[in-house]
Formats: C-alpha cells, structure tokens, sequence
C-alpha cells in the first residue's frame, strides 16, 4: 500500500512472469535423462513453486528423482539419444503450451460473494476495486445497481457479477418494452466482457409498507426475464429478486417457518415464477439483529459460529449450531409450506458490524472477525444446513467497505472487511483461506494433473 493505493503483489498460487522453478526442475529432469551435464534453464517463466511440490508429494516425493539421478552413465545410455531427444522436445513443448494456455492453476471462483454499496464519499477507485479483489481471488461480486463504470473496471476478468434494478424502477419494468430497453443498455453492452450472471429485480421490497410497489415486483421480473428470453440471454442471466427475513411470520424452530399471511398473494406467484424459470430463492439474512434485539435470550456463540451446544427442532430432532442455519431452514420450510421443494435458497446478504452505537450490543471488531471468519470455514467445508445437508451454502458477504454516507445507525456504516483505503477493518484470514483453498480445492483449479504428468516421466526415466 503506497499513497493509499492497493498495489498488485505476487502470490505463489496465481499465474507471474517472474520466475521459473517448473521449467528449471523440468530441465534438471530432462537433463539427468539425456546425460546433459549443462545447467538447465532459470529463463523466468511461471511461478508455480506450489503446484510443482504438491505435485511431487503427491507422486512419491522426491526421493524418485534422486533414485533416478544417482543412475549410472551405462544405465542412462540404455535409452538411444534420438528418443531421448524426442522426448525431451515433446515434454518442453508439452509443457509450454500447458503454460501459455492457462491450464497449470486456473483460479475459478470460489463459493464466497461480496456485496459492494458504493454509498460513500471516500472510497477507492472501481480499478482499485478490481485489484483488491483480485488480490484476495474474490470472483463474485453483488451490486445494488447495474454502474457502468464498475462492469468495464472489471472487463476481461473471472468476477461474476449480480446486478439490481433498483426499486425506483420497478413501476418503469411493469412495461415490456422499458424492462427490454434496461437490458439493452445496462446489460447487454457489458456480458460479452463482463460475466454478468444474474439479475435482481427490486431489494427487500415486502419488507416495507408500501403495497403498490410490492404489487410491482412480480410483474417486473417476469418482464425482465422475457426481455432477457428476447435478447438471447436467458441461459446467461437469471432473474430473482432479495428478500429481508422479515417475510417470515414464524422463523423458530426452523421446520414451523412461514410467511406473513398478509404477503401471501405476493409471494405465492413469486415462488411459482421462480420454480417455472428454475431460479433461487435469495435472503438477506443477519443474526446480528436477533442477537442484538435479545442478547438475554439468545446465546451470542450461537450466533457467532462459535463452540455451543446449540438448539434442536421439536419436530424434525435436527440440530443448529448456529442461527444462521436456521435461518435458512426456516425459509426452506416457508418455501415449503406454499408447495414447492425444488428451490434452492441463497444468501444475498449477510455480515456483522464491526461498529455500532452504545444500544447496538455485540457490534464489535472482534465479534464481527468471529462471524465472518467461521462463516468462511464452514463455506471452505462446503457445509449445507441440517435440513439440506448436501447442498452447501452460497452466501454474498455485506460488505466489501464501510461506506461513511449510509444513514440510520452507526452500525449500517460498519458492516465493512475493508476500510475504503484498501486495508483490512479485521483480520479473518481471508487471504491464508484462499491461497490454502486454491491449491488444495479441485473444484478451485482447472488443471491438467501433475500427478499424472509426473507419473508419465517416472516411466520413462524406470524405462531408462
């Protein structure tokens, strides 16, 4: 960080052009093999010290390569100098074109969102943006608008984005021909750069009190959608609309969860819209508020992820360790309730602050650390909840910054990972988590196996 900047550093699990360890231990290989005594290349090519060790732990160490050093010149003279030569050239050309597509570590996007506000006077740069979230391999970014300025900061990069049609513009999307000139110009002129993935139609409208607008959400999307169907975009982009957990009338225990009764004949075509264009189910959900509303009642481990014994539900005996879970299972079983069992649902929200006023209790650095933090290892296990454990979460982070200009509490400018000068408001391992991830996950890297590549070699050096 110079002069408040976010400057692009080098991590060893994300493709530089500074340095060659994978070309040089290939050469020293190829080297012992032809019984060339020259030093082999150190010309900078990739670094990918990492992948090259993970590989040869994982195809026995490196005692092989020693084993097949330690032959002796009669031994290596058994494999003729032209097939040697042929190989040697098929393995570095074999090799350059794995380098030169892309294929050695290809960073795909991991199972965590971001939600980015922009409602501030001080925050850094779109491009700056784009940097830090690169930097942290952050590749899912949900906004509250469609900024154009933000989708061509991120053009050509792996992030996929959500964007919104904000509430002012619901009424406007009732119209077919207006929800299609939206897309025309906030959508379509970006997708083929930027991987715009789904579309949001209005934010936490049945939360509010004003039914004219929540009688224009459904008409909104299914326009939207059609205009998307039209443009030839509907297996790109798919179209749901975020929710506050306020919708449910009952959330415990999680198996008796139900919507209001007074936003039935709402939610009800929603929910059939979303089962018939096969989309999910988005909430925003924060146990920070429970917690803070009745921190008598409810155990703040239990909100934080931490260590408790947690709570059972009468009627199906499964078990929550944490609120969060229950929370969702709890509009599971709303969802449920109205019919339906095939939609996913989704986290469009959800974060602790790390700040808040002298009411807000439990608004702190340290607690608001504990709930990112365990939230991001159960997201690294893949986790589902009790009642859909083989579905893991997919949950988007709010925030990506504290954002000064946001009224009403202290707390709603405190939700920040990042303060807007790039730097960390606390420490949850989000950067040890992903280079741990990226290398350790298959379902993280699009890779050509280096056990295999290896294995390939050990053959024809035994074969030597």
């Amino acid at each position: 960080m110079k002069n408040g900047v976010l400057e692009r550093k080098e991590s060893t699990t994300t493709i530089s052009f500074s340095a060659s360890p994978i070309i040089f231990a290939a050469n020293s290989f190829m080297s012992s093999l032809t019984g060339d005594t020259d030093t082999p290349s150190t010309t900078p090519l990739v670094n990918a010290e990492p992948l090259l060790a993970v590989a040869i732990a994982r195809s026995g160490g490196p005692a092989i390569l020693r084993n097949r050093k330690q032959k002796t010149p009669e031994q290596r003279g058994r494999f003729s100098q032209p097939i040697t030569m042929a190989v040697s050239l098929c393995f570095r050309a074999l090799l350059l074109l794995l380098i030169l597509s892309g294929l050695i570590v290809q960073i795909l996007s991991v199972a965590i969102g971001i939600n980015y506000g922009q409602i501030g006077n001080n925050l850094p740069s779109h491009s700056q943006v784009a940097v830090l979230l690169q930097s942290i391999n952050i590749n899912k970014v949900k906004l509250y608008d469609a900024d154009p300025n933000v989708l061509q900061a991120f053009s050509n990069s792996n992030v996929e984005f959500i964007v919104e049609v904000g509430n002012q513009y619901l009424q406007s999307m009732t119209d077919s021909n207006n929800a299609k000139v939206w897309l025309q110009q906030n959508v379509q002129p970006y997708i083929s750069q930027t991987k715009i993935t789904c579309i949001t139609v209005g934010n936490e409208v049945l939360a509010g009190s004003d039914t004219q607008l929540m009688s224009y959400l459904l008409p909104a999307m299914q326009n939207i959608y059609n205009a998307l169907v039209s443009l030839g975009l509907n297996n790109q982009v798919i179209v749901s609309s975020a929710h506050s957990l306020a919708v449910l009338a009952v959330s415990y225990p999680p198996s008796s969860g139900v919507f209001q009764s007074n936003l039935a004949q709402y939610i009800q075509p929603i929910i059939n819209f979303l089962s018939q264009i096969n989309s999910p189910f988005l909430i925003n959900a924060y146990p920070f508020f429970a917690y803070e509303g009745n921190p008598q009642e409810i155990s703040l481990a239990y909100a934080l992820f931490e260590s408790n014994p947690g709570v059972t539900d009468p009627n199906t005996n499964l078990n929550y360790d944490n609120m969060l879970y229950a929370q969702i299972d709890a509009v599971y079983s709303a969802i449920k309730a109205m019919g339906y069992t095939d939609i996913e649902v989704k986290i469009s929200e959800t974060g602790w602050p790390s700040m808040g006023d002298p009411n807000e209790t439990g608004a702190t650095p340290e607690n608001a650390a504990l709930y990112n933090g365990n939230l991001l290892q159960r997201i690294e296990n893949q986790q589902g909840t009790p009642m859909k454990p083989s579905t893991p979460i997919d949950v988007y982070v709010f925030a990506l910054f504290n954002e000064d200009l946001k009224p009403g509490a202290t707390s709603e400018r405190n939700y920040g990972l990042y303060y807007p000068n790039c730097t960390p408001v606390y420490d949850i391992g989000l950067q040890d988590y992903l280079t741990e991830r990226t290398l350790s996950s298959a379902s993280n890297i699009k890779a050509i196996s280096f056990s295999t590549l290896l294995i390939f070699l050990i053959a024809f050096s035994i074969g030597a």
